[in-house]
């Protein structure tokens, strides 16, 4: 297949924070939250091209708000941009309190990931493509907010 749809990517996960992934306070340890990112963008990246998927960088990662314990982190990404073997997501991970039905955002990141053949050679991707504009304004947001954080963070290096 030569194109990959924005859609055909789109995958949510949702995780019960227990104890194992809480600190002595009760909240989501970073590294969990990290993994969760991780796996949902792999699944995306997965799903697009077509064949197994690295992680190759994760950008910045500010955590927001916390996940309590007992809460469910919802995690969904979808891939924004593609380039020879490589591959875009944006991970957005909110927490949710199914008992009364609220949810905020806990955090956003960008990754990277690189797709692989069946030797584990980096192999070229389909290009992505946006057919409706709900698509098109997914790709917009992600491309210009992952443009706005690495102009922030190239700012603050020249401090």
């Amino acid at each position: 297949m030569d194109y990959a749809r924005l859609t055909d990517s789109f995958t949510e996960m949702t995780e019960l924070l227990l104890p194992d992934d809480t600190n002595n306070l009760g909240r989501a340890l970073g590294g969990a939250v990290l993994h969760w990112m991780d796996i949902c963008g792999a699944v995306a990246a997965m799903r697009f091209a077509g064949n197994q998927c690295v992680t190759a960088s994760i950008d910045h990662v500010d955590f927001l708000s916390p996940i309590d314990l007992g809460e469910v982190a919802v995690i969904e990404g979808y891939v924004f941009n593609a380039g020879e073997t490589s591959i875009d997501v944006r991970v957005d991970v909110r927490a949710e309190d199914p008992r009364i039905g609220e949810s905020r955002a806990t955090t956003t990141s960008f990754l990277t990931f690189v797709a692989l053949d069946e030797d584990g050679t980096p192999t070229t991707v389909p290009d992505l493509v946006c057919e409706t504009a709900n698509e098109e304004a997914l790709r917009e947001r992600a491309l210009n907010q992952r443009r706005e954080q690495l102009s922030d963070i190239s700012d603050t290096l020249a401090e």
